[in-house]
């Protein structure tokens, strides 16, 4: 699977959300409460993921088991249709309890089981964090070396350190 125009309005979107949504939270937790901030950070919420939920179903994986491409993490376009309908519907009757839960448990269900799903071997985004090329263990390497926290080579660490990393990582985790 490529990186077409659709996969990338639903990853842009499903990023989005998953940045606004704690924010949103956040805005409404303590002792100092932001209505505005709430309220704005929560609509793109939902906007995000209206978005993210519409461009998914026409992203299909014909790779994975599937039903005419449809696979099982499509199952979560209802579940994020019908989550956004009743936190609204809570808010709209006026039952703020229940609004805080849906969102919360869409938050949690929609985008960080979702994204975690997304994250597995074999998928688009889970062979760019861990497959091929400058995967996730070799990027944390570079980082770490960076920081300070490992030995400097010569005058240009970054690349030096990152260079023996990735080969030392390449060896670990060969991506053939």
């Amino acid at each position: 699977m490529q990186l077409t125009p659709l996969i990338a309005i639903h990853m842009s979107a499903a990023l989005g959300a998953l940045v606004l949504g704690p924010l949103a939270i956040w805005a409404r937790k303590g002792a100092t409460q932001r209505p505005r901030l709430h309220r704005a950070f929560g609509y793109g919420f939902a906007t995000l993921m209206l978005a993210a939920a519409i461009s998914s179903f026409f992203i299909r994986d014909y790779g994975l088991p599937n039903v005419q491409g449809f696979t099982p993490i499509h199952l979560l376009i209802p579940v994020t249709l019908l989550g956004l309908f009743n936190g609204f519907h809570a808010l709209y009757r006026g039952d703020i309890a229940r609004h805080r839960i849906g969102m919360v448990s869409l938050y949690l269900g929609a985008c960080v089981t979702a994204g975690a799903f997304t994250l597995l071997p074999g998928r688009y985004l889970g062979n760019l964090v861990w497959g091929s090329g400058w995967g996730f263990c070799r990027w944390a390497a570079c980082l770490a070396s960076a920081s300070g926290s490992t030995r400097r080579i010569s005058r240009d660490p970054w690349r030096q350190t990152c260079n023996v990393y990735a080969k030392s990582w390449t060896r670990v985790f060969k991506t053939h």
